[in-house]
């Protein structure tokens, strides 16, 4: 018998994702062993994306085998509570500037994120990576019924 913690209620998926400031994007690498990614992230209209530049190992990956896994949780303070999303990454090559601008805005101020998106545009070619999950899977142990994790 598999014990887990009662899950999120859509909505509570809803804001903590919308809350929490780094998901962990996890690929393939071409011998089967996994390349996990902190990243900061945005989540809406139930997808989420990252934005990242298209020399990293990660995008190769995805390149190769567009199953991911991504795991966002507060691991850092009780009581916890994550999410699991098996998906499907596409890459996404258009208006790619604005489109992290946006993501970036979660973390810092419009003309911050403006710059840094821009920036980081002159160094190397910018890409978003956005993830369609195919299940999700949460965890709240705030809900524990069973008084272990009091």
């Amino acid at each position: 018998m598999v014990f887990q913690m009662p899950p999120l209620t859509q909505k509570e998926l809803d804001d903590f994702l919308a809350k929490e400031p780094i998901a962990t994007l996890c690929t393939q690498n071409e011998d089967g062993s996994i390349h996990a990614t902190p990243l900061w992230f945005k989540y809406e209209g139930g997808q989420i994306s990252f934005g990242t530049q298209e020399d990293q190992k990660k995008i190769k990956n995805i390149k190769s085998n567009p199953n991911v896994t991504v795991l966002v949780d507060n691991h850092d303070r009780a009581p916890y509570r994550g999410v699991m999303i098996y998906g499907r990454a596409n890459l996404d090559y258009d208006d790619v500037i604005a489109k992290r601008v946006a993501l970036f805005e979660k973390y810092l101020p419009k003309k911050n994120a403006e710059g840094l998106a821009q920036g980081l545009a002159k160094l190397r070619k910018p890409i978003i990576i956005r993830v369609t999950p195919n299940k999700i899977i949460s965890y709240d142990y705030a809900k524990d019924s069973t008084g272990l994790f009091s």
